[in-house]
């Protein structure tokens, strides 16, 4: 069981009242006043391979004990139809360079589905083989508006798309619902709706029998992002996770 929980979008004070260890940083300073055993995630957002602009994003990092990784980019499009034209030779070129000036640095996306969520498909977008990032990011959210019942068979078709693709099981990272309302869409026209503990509870242990021993999970979001409610906003779910993040020490 995973032994790193990251939430993104708090503060490290904010996300570790509810048990997270691993935490978005943005900056050496950030980076360098984590308590111990917490670690840091430095969002880069960049897609453009090994550019003077990323190089200079990272090399403040180099050397600190407290770095866990880099996170690349969050659904980094590999059609160019949604957003930024993103390659896997480009990405690949990111993670190269990371791997080999920031030994122990891991690399880290999340994942971009082509297809839908009666139909994931990730093919053709980014594995290890063409990439050479670490840990793939699964972001399946089944609790939402439009359906009698919770499709939780949502998240066995996106595992299922991702290892067709070429994604091992050992290097997918769970991404877990925490948020819902806002102006968020799901792809059918309806709305994401924040879970219950129960619901959550049953992602959880669905996600669980899937991949067993992710390197980390990841918890989607703390912070909202589109006028939605999210993690921070909801004490019952901080109190699930203080628990489910407990347990899995």
């Amino acid at each position: 069981m995973a032994t790193l929980h990251y939430a993104s979008g708090g503060s490290a004070a904010e996300v570790a009242t509810a048990g997270f260890n691993l935490v978005d940083v943005q900056s050496v300073e950030q980076l360098n006043a984590l308590p111990a055993g917490m670690k840091g995630l430095v969002w880069l957002n960049e897609v453009n391979g090994a550019s003077s602009s990323f190089i200079q994003k990272v090399t403040p990092f180099l050397g600190k004990p407290k770095l866990f990784g880099f996170f690349l980019a969050d659904e980094p499009d590999p059609t160019g139809k949604w957003g930024t034209y993103a390659t896997a030779a480009n990405l690949k070129a990111e993670s190269d360079w990371i791997h080999s000036h920031v030994p122990g640095a891991k690399t880290f996306i999340t994942m971009m589905d082509v297809g839908s969520s009666a139909n994931p498909d990730f093919s053709n977008t980014y594995n290890p083989a063409n990439s050479h990032i670490d840990y793939y990011g699964l972001d399946p959210y089944p609790v939402r508006t439009g359906t009698s019942t919770v499709d939780y068979n949502m998240i066995d078709r996106t595992v299922a798309a991702a290892v067709a693709s070429g994604v091992p099981v050992s290097q997918i990272v769970p991404v877990y619902q925490t948020f819902g309302g806002g102006k968020f869409t799901t792809d059918t026209g309806g709305q994401y709706v924040v879970p219950t503990t129960s619901q959550m509870q049953t992602m959880v242990d669905h996600w669980a029998t899937l991949v067993q021993s992710p390197a980390f999970d990841y918890a989607y979001a703390w912070g909202s992002q589109q006028g939605d409610t999210a993690l921070g906003n909801s004490p019952a779910l901080q109190a699930f996770f203080l628990q489910h993040n407990a347990e899995r020490f």
